[in-house]
């Protein structure tokens, strides 16, 4: 591991706590030191009160906030000598330390100090920084990992035995350090949890530890014990292959277990398909996970897959359901049973989140703690902690006491969505919709733009030929590939023919029509109903038009394609119920705000009808404008539980035709 430290850059921090910052985040840059929110920092530095008291205080890392992207915001101010007298009391709650590190705050508005506080504040030195860094808490977590650390070290370092974190871990140290000589050291290692270092100075402190995390990977190079791309390993990958219909049942399992749509993010790299395929795997992956910190996020161990998933599902929640009356008490709620991660040898690994940067976080763990689990093989075996110790931690009072205050999430959270012609017009407005509302969205559109139209992690922009049957299928397979499954199709794509009257309608004019006004539709519908009849309250939304009902001179080709559409839908709707997938049909008029509706267009027909532009766009019964966000919020609560009991329904969003009505 190489320093990030640059002089230059360190100069430029105006005191101690943007130095602060600066070094924060040369720390969370690595995931090998820290993960999502993993890890904190501190420095202590005196300031005047209102009073023009001198008062000395800890900036330590607050609650909710992330090493990688820390802010001075993000650093609780604490008073020091609060968090040293703290430390001297024989017992104190997790929750009345919380309450009293809380009333210590100089700033009402920061976020609530780390739970290590205490410990920052009794390691007398201006900067500590604490990680949880992959190679040393890997050697920690195999048989003789003491005496390995011991051997790497020597005197170096204090070595501190497992404990809890919070006050329990620094009276342990505050204990221990009483008459030992700080200057001595250059860190402490928390056995099967991480890696402390400090100094007066930050760059010294920062450096520290890229030192003894440089030690422990030279050492585990020097064992043999290192991740590498073997050919048993590339053997183990070999053949890759995938069911994604059976991927989107374990994600319906889960889902339904869980009392939430997921999504399900499946991982068949090498190194994941390696993994799986590891004749031990139900063995070496069922130990425990690499920090107890992670447990949170993964629960103590994943699921592992056989020949049927979802009886794997069912065993695997008995046994949950067993290991929490093993080691709870009274008082205690017991979180959902269901598993966060999935090991399915031939295919991969399988992360579960209610959103995809939760399932994103979930699969970043897993990378490293399949690797941690390899490289502590190499060393003598991976042995993580005791199920007591990660029970703890995962049922921590800190934690508990979170449970029901998440508040509502989005109605769409979690949901998984195809929308077609979506790089603009109702498209656009239906995919920025639904991800608002928390699905997962996958966009297509013939326009390569779309790959790169929308910047989110939760939405993916796939170009497809909607009227070509190999494209849809490819685009169809491309995500539940992504996300795991479908919940919600929005059939939109379409386009309105040049006016032709019927006499002089050329063949080509309707065919494209039928092509694409019609056709595709039944060729995506098709190709999705596999995979929503394994959906979580699926639903199918067919974009029409005011044509239907009411067509006009001219528009044949247009007209009849989108009265087929509607035909189409009709039918779906009564043969998919026993499904349970509902099927809506929106019938949109006179939407302006898409590409083909031109400023030069707009004055042309507003001047036929004898109208200004606004009263062109608003002419209506209730002399409303419609826009594509309308049609879009619409779209959405067809696809969401308002219309939960509702299939085969036609609603116009027209503002009030007098032909339609």
């Amino acid at each position: 591991m190489k320093s990030l430290w640059n002089n230059g850059q360190a100069n430029k921090c105006k005191n101690d706590l943007a130095l602060r910052v600066y070094s924060s985040r040369l720390l969370g840059q690595s995931s090998a030191l820290v993960l999502h929110g993993g890890g904190n920092t501190s420095v202590k530095a005196k300031t005047t009160n209102l009073f023009g008291e001198t008062e000395e205080l800890l900036y330590v890392k607050g609650s909710g906030w992330d090493l990688a992207t820390i802010e001075a915001a993000g650093f609780a101010p604490v008073k020091l000598n609060i968090l040293n007298k703290m430390a001297q009391l024989s017992q104190l709650s997790d929750m009345e330390m919380v309450r009293t590190q809380r009333a210590a705050m100089t700033d009402p508005t920061a976020p609530n100090p780390s739970v290590e506080a205490i410990l920052h504040a009794i390691i007398p030195f201006k900067y500590v920084d604490h990680t949880h860094a992959d190679a040393v808490v890997t050697i920690t977590n195999t048989a003789k990992g003491e005496n390995r650390i011991r051997e790497i070290y020597g005197n170096q370092v204090l070595i501190v035995p497992y404990v809890m974190p919070g006050f329990v871990l620094a009276k342990k140290i505050y204990e221990l350090t009483q008459n030992i000589e700080w200057t001595a050291l250059e860190g402490m290692i928390l056995m099967n949890h991480g890696v402390f270092t400090f100094s007066d100075d930050a760059k010294t402190s920062y450096e520290r530890m890229i030192k003894i995390v440089t030690q422990a990977e030279n050492y585990l190079q020097t064992q043999g014990a290192v991740r590498g791309d073997s050919p048993a390993q590339r053997e183990g990958a070999r053949g890759r292959s995938e069911n994604l219909l059976a991927l989107a049942r374990i994600r319906k399992k889960v889902s339904l277990i869980k009392g939430n749509a997921m999504i399900a993010k499946i991982d068949n790299s090498r190194k994941s398909l390696s993994f799986s395929n590891r004749p031990d795997v139900a063995s070496i992956a069922t130990r425990g996970p690499l920090t107890p910190d992670h447990v949170i996020r993964t629960k103590p161990i994943p699921v592992i897959f056989g020949d049927n998933p979802e009886k794997d599902i069912n065993n695997y929640i008995q046994a949950y359901n067993e290991y929490f009356e093993r080691n709870s008490s009274d008082g205690i709620t017991r979180l959902n049973p269901a598993p966060c991660w999935a090991i399915w040898p031939n295919y991969g690994i399988i992360s579960f989140g209610r959103s995809v940067k939760e399932a994103s976080i979930i699969s970043d763990i897993k990378d490293h703690t399949i690797d941690a689990i390899q490289i502590a093989e190499l060393l003598g075996g991976w042995k993580a902690l005791p199920e007591s110790e990660l029970f703890d931690v995962e049922y921590w009072t800190l934690e508990q006491a979170k449970l029901g205050k998440s508040g509502s999430s989005p109605t769409l959270q979690g949901k998984i969505a195809i929308v077609s012609g979506a790089a603009s017009g109702i498209g656009r407005a239906c995919v920025e919709a639904l991800q608002a509302k928390g699905a997962a969205v996958v966009a297509l559109d013939l326009n390569p733009n779309i790959t790169t139209l929308f910047d989110k992690q939760d939405i993916l922009g796939v170009v497809c030929d909607i009227t070509q049957e190999e494209s849809i299928q490819d685009a169809v397979k491309t995500a539940v590939r992504q996300f795991g499954g479908l919940d919600i199709l929005i059939s939109n794509a379409g386009n309105f023919p040049a006016s032709e009257k019927i006499a002089d309608l050329r063949s080509k004019t309707w065919d494209d029509s039928l092509a694409l006004n019609l056709t595709s539709h039944q060729r995506l519908l098709t190709a999705c109903t596999p995979y929503l009849a394994q959906g979580i309250e699926p639903a199918v939304i067919m974009i029409a038009s005011k044509n239907v009902p009411a067509p006009g001179p001219g528009a044949a080709a247009y007209s009849v394609a989108k009265a087929g559409q509607t035909q189409l839908a009709r039918v779906a709707a009564l043969e998919l119920g026993e499904l349970g997938i509902r099927v809506n049909i929106l019938h949109p008029n006179a939407v302006f705000d898409t590409g083909i509706w031109t400023d030069e267009v707009l004055e042309k027909r507003a001047k036929h009808y004898g109208m200004t532009v606004e009263n062109y766009k608003s002419n209506n019964l209730l002399k409303t404008e419609i826009t594509s966000k309308d049609v879009a919020a619409l779209a959405c609560a067809m696809a969401g539980p308002l219309f939960a009991k509702t299939t085969g329904a036609q609603v116009p969003i027209d503002g009030g035709n007098e032909r339609v009505i």
